[in-house]
């Protein structure tokens, strides 16, 4: 094989746990082919690059072999070379701030703020 769609690949390889679930993923936009947004029966090749944005981030995957039926672990992970950059330490991701508790709902002026301080 040469070419597979990218929702099958996608699942055989595991990014995926059901077919359906890669389909609806591509539906809504959550996967690149070399950059553009892709329907579930684009087909994709060896040497393609693909997105899949999952728990808000992108995981990067170049396509190393054509997998059609769901396989093994290792054999999974041999046919894509993931190129996803790690997440950043906890410590330099942003802060959330917590509200006193038993402080109630925040005032009008006090949402204001946050909302200024979000950059919104």
């Amino acid at each position: 094989m040469d070419s597979a769609r990218v929702d099958a690949w996608l699942w055989a390889i595991r990014a995926y746990k059901t077919r359906s679930l890669a389909t609806a993923a591509c539906r809504a936009g959550h996967v690149r082919v070399n950059g553009e947004r892709v329907k579930a029966a684009q087909t994709v090749k060896v040497g393609d690059e693909v997105r899949v944005r999952a728990n808000g981030f992108d995981r990067i995957l170049d396509i190393r072999a054509i997998l059609v039926k769901r396989v093994g672990a290792e054999v999974a992970s041999a046919a894509y070379a993931d190129r996803t950059p790690p997440p950043p330490p906890r410590e330099v991701a942003a802060i959330v701030p917590q509200r006193d508790r038993g402080a109630g709902r925040p005032t009008k002026r006090e949402r204001r703020d946050m909302e200024r301080l979000r950059g919104r």
